[in-house]
């Protein structure tokens, strides 16, 4: 299961990290658009909206997988092995997990009533389906939850290795 879990987050982060080169190539197109030919890219540019958040919402797991997320260090890095396992078992149990699941909690009625009404852009010319976006939220959570359990069974097993 744990293989699986981590299959998941490895695999859903390796696809997002497709969307810097999107983005980049739609900016692009963007600023060509503007300034070459004085068009407008509404849809363009609310893309590389979505394709910023779905980076870094959907990101978040695979930069936790990889030990790549930001940590306040100012004590951390001194510690050995076994503290520094406690130490993230701690911050698992008490503040990632817990936030996680008040973030799919909480979603989940404002993601489903904008399912409702298939909400879209608020501009002429956006894109449509502004209920996907907000999809985005409860599901970095939930990659969240799986690669957090990950984490805690490797803490728990570092725990008792040291």
């Amino acid at each position: 299961m744990k293989r699986l879990l981590q299959l998941i987050v490895e695999w859903t982060g390796r696809c997002v990290a497709w969307l810097v080169l999107a983005m980049t190539i739609c900016m692009v197109f963007v600023v060509v658009r503007r300034y070459v030919f004085q068009m407008d890219a509404i849809y363009l540019q609310e893309a590389v909206v979505y394709m910023h958040a779905l980076l870094f919402m959907i990101g978040l797991s695979y930069a936790m997988k990889h030990d790549a997320h930001v940590r306040v260090d100012l004590l951390y890095s001194r510690f050995p092995p076994r503290r520094k396992a406690l130490v993230n078992l701690i911050g698992h149990l008490a503040f990632l997990v817990p936030m996680s699941l008040v973030i799919v909690a909480y979603s989940f009625d404002y993601v489903a009533a904008s399912w409702r009404i298939l909400e879209g852009s608020q501009e002429v010319g956006g894109i449509p389906a502004v209920y996907l976006l907000k999809t985005v939220i409860p599901t970095a959570a939930i990659l969240l939850l799986l690669q957090s359990a990950v984490e805690i069974v490797r803490c728990i097993q570092d725990i008792r290795r040291a």
